[in-house]
């Protein structure tokens, strides 16, 4: 390497430099820091390798191929040295971490994570319905007033619409109160036959305790076609909660009132818990879609595609949170949302 660093000291100092001088600064290094200055200080833009090079325009041309073959020789040398002596450094820093550590002691338990409640009610009832052919479908949460009561029949003086009920923005919008108005944004682009499931989240004004959350979730479906009666509506339910909650689950349907459904129904499973009487409880709502709300949605597609004359259909919504507190006897709704890792590993 002399011959190297002869070119760069007579063009730049007029002195002699000594090519060990870098293998000695690099194997000098204590640490990353000052190794990454020696790297500088040979390999940089303005580092003495870097000046070596450029001298080679001042050599006769008959020097420059051997000065160049000493000049890559060197910089092979010095990245070598640079590379083996950080991963020497390294190594010590490996090994001073793990200093005072007693490698006989048992190792610290590893929790398993696993799906939440919700996650695996929610993948079973979309598994069930899509069997039945029942396809996804999926809206915003911020709607318009329009998708989430006008379209649905629901009247200006319905609770539903009042602020103390739903949560307005200054601009109008609101977060959605169901996962309904997916079902009209469907209807507003589909052509029959439609049959969609409208799993997500909805928010009310709901003071929180052991049954109600203010952000909640749906499950909802729509089936609209030719001559779709309320028998359709029946057996679907009672095959999904039969294949939810097994074969032997009681189901029965009571009347009810819901703005866009004609007739609707509440619809109720008996639960058994050991050591209790069996009881009613309430799992979901359903109707046939009312006419009303083919009307006007065939007055805002202009066309005659979903014509109450034309088609029927039935609609059904259900708390995702409320099959979850029945599938695995939860009591209180809140215990799904506080993140206790003792409730959540038992479903892992």
């Amino acid at each position: 390497m002399r011959d190297l660093w002869h070119g760069y000291a007579v063009h730049e100092t007029g002195t002699r430099n000594n090519p060990a001088d870098a293998l000695s600064a690099i194997e000098a290094a204590s640490d990353q820091k000052t190794l990454d200055e020696a790297r500088v200080a040979f390999l940089g833009k303005k580092g003495r390798l870097t000046a070596a090079s450029a001298a080679m325009k001042d050599l006769p041309n008959e020097e420059k191929p051997a000065y160049g073959q000493a000049l890559n020789v060197a910089r092979s040398a010095v990245t070598t040295a640079i590379d083996g002596k950080l991963a020497q450094l390294q190594e010590q820093a490996d090994q001073k971490s793990v200093e005072g550590i007693d490698l006989t002691l048992p190792p610290r338990e590893l929790l398993e994570g696993g799906l939440h409640p919700l996650t695996l009610i929610k993948d079973r009832a979309i598994q069930i319905l899509r069997r039945m052919g029942f396809a996804l479908a999926d809206g915003p949460e911020i709607e318009t007033e329009y998708h989430c009561f006008d379209a649905l029949n629901t009247p200006d003086d319905h609770p539903a619409r009042n602020e103390k009920d739903t949560f307005y923005f200054d601009s109008g919008k609101l977060l959605r109160t169901h996962t309904s108005s997916v079902q009209i944004r469907t209807m507003e682009k589909a052509t029959p036959p439609v049959r969609i499931i409208a799993p997500g989240s909805a928010y009310r004004r709901d003071e929180i305790d052991a049954t109600h959350l203010s952000v909640f979730n749906q499950l909802e479906g729509l089936f609209v076609a030719e001559d779709v009666k309320l028998g359709d509506l029946k057996g679907t339910l009672e095959y999904f909660l039969r294949a939810l909650f097994g074969d032997k689950t009681e189901v029965r349907f009571r009347p009810h009132f819901f703005p866009f459904t004609e007739p609707s129904f509440e619809i109720d499973v008996k639960l058994h818990v050991k050591g209790q009487a069996p009881k009613w409880i309430e799992v979901a709502g359903c109707g046939m879609v009312d006419p009303a709300v083919f009307t006007s949605l065939t007055a805002s597609r202009g066309d005659d595609l979903f014509d109450p004359e034309r088609v029927t259909g039935f609609a059904f919504g259900m708390g995702l949170d409320r099959l979850a507190m029945i599938q695995w006897g939860i009591k209180d709704i809140r215990q799904l949302i506080d993140n206790d890792t003792r409730f959540l590993k038992q479903f892992s």
